[in-house]
Order: structure tokens, then C-alpha cells, then sequence
């Protein structure tokens, strides 16, 4: 019998387990849920007899290494910055390991010592990073098939309510990790535009935005995602004048998110003494220079920003409850921790509401074939909505791309050792047809420029 382990059990990892063990018997596989909070694996488990769930601590290296050398694979969702220590054990076990976060340098260190161990480390096999990959790269490999060169490489993303469940001013919910919505953007962006380097501080990302029109939703706006020049040798696109990534919102998200990087919420380095007694109101004041002037708080707070006192961005910070005399209570210490706490509550899915997932990849290319010359752009888009009251869409596109991974390490169907993201064909080909018989929809569009 083939042992899973799959570490998390958070709001990405629902889909993913309950695919795993649907599954487990026709596969003979077991699965076990390790998580800090037992009753989250508990529940992700519901006493199926094929899986079970345990107390997980990451800090506990005899508990650690207990479970991943009883695996013959592990399912890393734990946070970012827990896949490197993770990937040390597996290599030192000699044991798989699938995970949707993003490959880091040291992960990419670990290279030759999976090679010798004979195990696959496979990252970024969610869905942005993960889909939107694979989707990537076998687009360019068509061009290439006929023979043409990239010129401009785009790639947007997103996960915001499905039109029908627009339910709060910001039109957004949160259906993923809180604290990475907050804290969006935090390294800045970097991206390729017309053959010139465009770097763009944490300050600058959400002011950095521009508008998109997606087939079938209408008007949306993006805003740069990270650092994109890397995608240049990833991808194998040297040519190309244009590269860029983008995160999808409804328009209007990005100039209100802007004033609350401009205050400075999302910081989670200072500890703010005694934050849970204070009140929101008595919060956003830490924020405000004693020299700005003005009549009540929110006179101020517009002032500092230099945005419309009775206009839409102060609207939308009232309702988010920052003005409000509520007392925070005990949600942490930092900044970050207060905005993550409040934007679980005011931004919660409701009932009844579903979520969506958008993702789109557009190409740019230049074709000489015999002599004839021409330009064609493709773009292929993704778009999944979320069940009402059961799985959320962004926990189906994050989950079901790393199960298909298990299934096919597993089953021997990924010839690869090594440190990997998914843009080789041995991973996205045969995951990318899996994704459609499950019965995600890519959507093709091809013109001539």
C-alpha cells in the first residue's frame, strides 16, 4: 500500500485531500493528515477508513522524521516558508515531494541530491504558480512546432467572487490564505515591457494597475505579480520584448488597497504594544503624523492619503470597520495580523455565494515560413466557478493539479528525478489532459496582428 502524507489541512488543501481519498481504494493508497490543528485534519479526513489524521508539529524533528520516512510521498502545503526544511527531510529520506508553493534558491540547491537519491521535488503545481505554467508552456511549444518566435509573453490570474456573488464594495473574498492577500505584493515586481526592465517597489504595485477585458466577465484591472524576468530561461523565451504577470481583480480593488499599503498596514515587523485593547479607530491613528491636521480621524486620514474625504476609497475603509470603535481583541501583535484578522470577518464568502478563478495566457508571435511573414497572438483562458456552500474554486484549481501529481509520481508516470517545476511535458502534458477530463475548461482564441 502506497503511504501519503499530506502536510496541511488549511483552505488550499479540502479539495486535494478529498481527491486523494476518494480515490484511495481503487489506487491502494492511504493517506495521512498531518496538521497543527488537529480538528482542521479531522475534518478534512471525515473518517474515511483510508485516511487518518494526526497532531503535526513542524518544530518536532523526531515526529517530523517519523511520518516522512513512512511515506512514499509527501504533499507539502504548509507555508512558503516551511518547504525548504520539508524538501531536506524528503531528500534525506529519499522520499517524493509535491507542493504548490513557489521554488525558492535553496530548494533549487537540493537538485543533484535528488538526482542521486533517485526522488522527484516538484513545485509550484497549484494554480498560479501550477496551471498557468503548463498552460504557458504548451502554447509556446506549439509556436515553436511551427516554427515561430515569441515576442510578447502575458500571464494574469486570479481568484475574486463569481459575478453573481459580488456580495461587499471591495468585490472580494477571501477563499485562500489571508495573510498573502494582505500582504500582496510585499517584495514588489519586476517585468519586461516593450524591451525595457520595469521594477516596481512594494509602494508602487497597486498603483502600478491597468485594465483587461476578459471574455465572458467584462471589464477587469491587473496589478504586476512578482518577478518575472526569470521567466525569460524558464520558459525559453530570450526573444521576447514583453514578459508579464498579473493578478486579476474587479476594477477598483487596487486603488483602494493602495491607501492601505500607503498607511503602512501591512507590516509584520513592529509589534504594536497592547493592539487588543485598543479600538480600530485608535489603531489607524497609530498610522497618522501629529502634524497632519484636520477636524475628526477620517479628515485626517484623507489629508495623509490625499484622497476624497466623502469619495469611494474612504467609503470603502469605513466599511472594512478601520474607523469603527470595535476593539480588535486578541488577533496578534503586528499590523498585518489586526488587517488579517478584520479581513477574514468583513470579507468572509457568504453563504449561498461562489467563488471564481481566472486565468489567462497570452501569447505574441512572429512567424517566416517560406518566406511569408506574419503575427499571431493566441490566448487561452481559464475560467472555474466555485461550488455553492461546497468546494470553492481556488481550492478545486490548487488542489486538483497537485493530486494529479501524486497519482502520476505514484504510479511511475513522471519519469523525472530532480528539483522541477512543471514546464517540462513529462509533467504538463499529462497532467494538462488529466485537468480537462476533470472537466476544467480552456478556452482557445487565436488572431491574426
Amino acid at each position: 500500500m502506497k503511504q501519503i502524507l499530506v502536510l496541511g489541512a488549511g483552505l488550499s488543501s479540502s479539495y486535494l485531500i478529498s481527491y486523494l481519498l476518494e480515490r484511495a481504494e481503487e489506487n491502494n493508497w492511504f493517506v495521512t493528515v498531518a496538521e497543527k490543528k488537529i480538528e482542521l485534519a479531522k475534518r478534512a479526513v471525515r473518517g474515511n477508513a483510508h485516511g487518518t489524521a494526526i497532531a503535526f508539529d513542524i518544530d518536532d524533528s523526531e515526529m517530523r522524521a517519523t511520518q516522512i520516512n513512512h511515506a512514499d510521498i509527501v504533499v507539502n502545503m504548509l507555508p512558503p516558508h516551511l518547504q525548504h526544511v520539508i524538501a531536506l527531510d524528503c531528500v534525506h529520506f529519499s522520499k517524493h515531494m509535491i507542493s504548490a508553493s513557489y521554488q525558492t534558491r535553496e530548494m533549487v540547491r537540493l537538485n543533484a541530491d535528488a538526482n542521486r537519491k533517485g526522488i522527484i521535488i516538484l513545485s509550484e503545481m497549484g494554480l498560479d504558480p501550477g496551471i498557468d505554467h503548463m498552460m504557458s508552456m504548451a502554447m509556446i511549444q506549439k509556436v515553436r512546432a511551427k516554427g515561430g518566435r515569441i515576442k510578447s509573453f502575458k500571464s494574469y490570474g486570479g481568484a475574486i467572487p463569481a459575478p453573481d456573488s459580488r456580495t461587499n464594495p471591495l468585490n472580494y473574498t477571501i477563499t485562500w490564505n489571508p495573510r498573502n492577500v494582505v500582504m500582496s505584493g510585499e517584495d514588489g515586481a519586476q517585468y519586461l515591457e516593450k524591451g525595457k526592465i520595469k521594477l516596481v517597489p512594494f509602494h508602487g504595485v497597486f498603483q502600478d494597475s491597468w485594465g483587461i477585458d476578459v471574455e465572458g466577465i467584462g471589464p477587469m484591472e491587473v496589478y504586476p505579480n512578482r518577478e518575472t524576468l526569470a521567466y525569460r530561461s524558464v520558459f525559453d523565451i530570450k526573444h521576447a520584448r514583453t514578459i508579464i504577470r498579473g493578478t486579476i481583480r474587479y476594477p477598483g480593488w487596487s486603488e483602494t488597497w493602495w491607501q492601505i499599503v500607503k498607511l503602512g498596514i501591512p507590516n509584520e515587523h513592529l509589534s504594536i504594544p497592547s493592539v487588543e485593547k485598543m479600538t480600530y479607530r485608535e489603531f489607524i491613528e497609530l498610522f497618522i503624523p501629529v502634524e497632519v491636521n484636520g477636524s475628526d480621524l477620517e479628515q485626517r486620514v484623507a489629508s495623509f492619503l490625499h484622497i476624497n474625504p466623502t469619495g469611494q476609497i474612504m467609503s470603502n475603509l469605513k466599511w472594512l470597520g478601520l474607523f469603527s470603535d470595535e476593539v480588535i481583541g486578541k488577533v496578534g501583535e503586528t499590523p498585518a495580523e489586526v488587517m488579517i484578522d478584520l479581513v477574514c470577518k468583513k470579507l468572509a464568502l457568504q453563504k449561498d455565494c461562489r467563488d471564481m478563478v481566472i486565468l489567462i495566457s497570452e501569447l505574441e508571435a512572429s512567424y517566416n515560413n517560406s518566406g511569408v511573414r506574419k503575427k499571431e497572438k493566441t490566448i487561452i483562458t481559464l475560467i472555474e466557478k466555485g461550488e455553492r456552500n461546497g468546494f470553492t474554486a481556488i481550492t478545486k484549481t490548487v488542489g486538483l493539479p497537485v493530486a494529479i501529481g501524486v497519482k502520476l509520481i505514484l504510479n511511475g508516470d513522471i519519469p523525472l528525478t530532480g528539483c522541477h517545476i512543471p514546464t517540462h511535458p513529462a509533467v504538463y502534458e499529462p497532467v494538462l489532459k488529466a485537468l480537462k477530463k476533470e472537466g476544467l475548461v480552456f478556452h482557445k482564441k487565436v488572431q491574426a496582428i
